[in-house]
């Protein structure tokens, strides 16, 4: 009788072992599927004259109260007065704000475009150490990618979309949802982590989505006095999840149907120490696959650019502004 009992106890645990088993197996694959981007869906609503394209950029400044923004880090808009043959939107990074693509900008002004460059949500607030980058969502960033590129309907009859690192992760939603887009440029883009090996990306994004926000200074050393002034000087694990999550969603939707912008460009950076260049690889072989007027680029390591292309204290701009200017400069269908 005591042997029975033994044996059936036995079984009984071997069975919730199994059953304990399998949830964490379960939860581990559950990991590995990105969460809660199914319900990001592009919803345009193009500007149909630049009178309009006006008032959709007022309704962008009048987004934040007077003085919430760095004077900096307002929209910028540069413009010739009327609609012209060509517009961009300058999508700066994560953390950054308008003033990165500045001087980037006043190039392409000088080419005859109308340039506008606007804050991306929870950016360029007169506050560094504010929290509310932590709420960054990727609805936030798709129903932006959505805004600017309607304005820019109004404002030239080509439009073009460049964005940098996270702002390229943006900007590759666009080319992938809006056919209204004649060219969508990705710089250096934030698909991925490099310090996050490739197979982890998603289950690090669901994990981070997951967990209780934490802070990460950019430099460890100079903390808050970080410069430039115009930057976040510390990164939100909840701001990167949502940007890795809605790169999951570019893929995604990559795999299955063409990209809608009629022509795309990527850009990476052989030296670069921050994205994983990998993703980007896939997202760019699944357009490939689907026959998408796409081109790519990558500046060597011998040039030794760090991360932020367009502007890092110290180094170089002009090769690779007129390198950017030259990829984004094709003639219009």
């Amino acid at each position: 009788a005591m042997s029975t009992k033994k044996k059936a106890g036995s079984l009984g645990c071997g069975w919730i072992g199994l059953l304990a088993g399998s949830l964490l197996l379960g939860l581990a694959a559950v990991l590995f599927i990105p969460w809660n981007i199914s319900g990001l869906v592009s919803h345009p609503q193009p500007a149909a004259s630049y009178a309009e394209a006006l008032q959709g950029i007022e309704a962008l400044r009048a987004q934040r109260p007077p003085g919430a923004l760095q004077p900096i880090c307002e929209v910028q808009f540069l413009t010739h007065g009327q609609k012209a043959a060509r517009s961009i939107v300058l999508v700066h990074g994560y953390t950054e704000c308008p003033q990165q693509f500045l001087a980037l900008g006043q190039r392409y002004y000088d080419l005859g475009y109308n340039v506008l460059i606007a804050p991306m949500p929870h950016h360029g607030l007169a506050e560094r150490m504010t929290d509310e980058q932590a709420h960054i969502t990727p609805g936030d960033l798709v129903a932006y990618a959505d805004q600017v590129v309607d304005i820019a309907q109004g404002l030239g009859e080509h439009v073009t979309m460049l964005g940098m690192s996270g702002g390229g992760v943006v900007t590759g939603w666009a080319a992938q949802n809006r056919s209204d887009l004649d060219l969508a440029v990705l710089v250096a883009p934030a698909f991925g982590l490099r310090k996050v090996p490739t197979l982890l990306t998603t289950p690090v994004a669901n994990l981070y989505s997951l967990l209780p926000n934490s802070y990460t200074w950019w430099d460890e050393t100079a903390q808050e006095k970080y410069l430039p002034v115009y930057q976040y000087p510390r990164y939100a694990s909840r701001a990167l999840a949502a940007y890795l999550r809605l790169g999951s969603a570019v893929q995604q939707q990559a795999n299955r149907r063409r990209p809608a912008a009629a022509k795309i460009v990527v850009v990476t950076n052989a030296n670069d120490e921050a994205v994983n260049d990998a993703l980007t690889g896939h997202l760019v072989q699944a357009w490939q696959v689907h026959a998408a007027d796409l081109a790519a680029y990558e500046f060597p390591a011998s040039m030794g650019l760090v991360h932020d292309l367009v502007d890092t204290p110290g180094q170089p701009t002009e090769p690779v502004y007129s390198k950017l200017v030259e990829l984004s400069r094709g003639s219009p269908e």
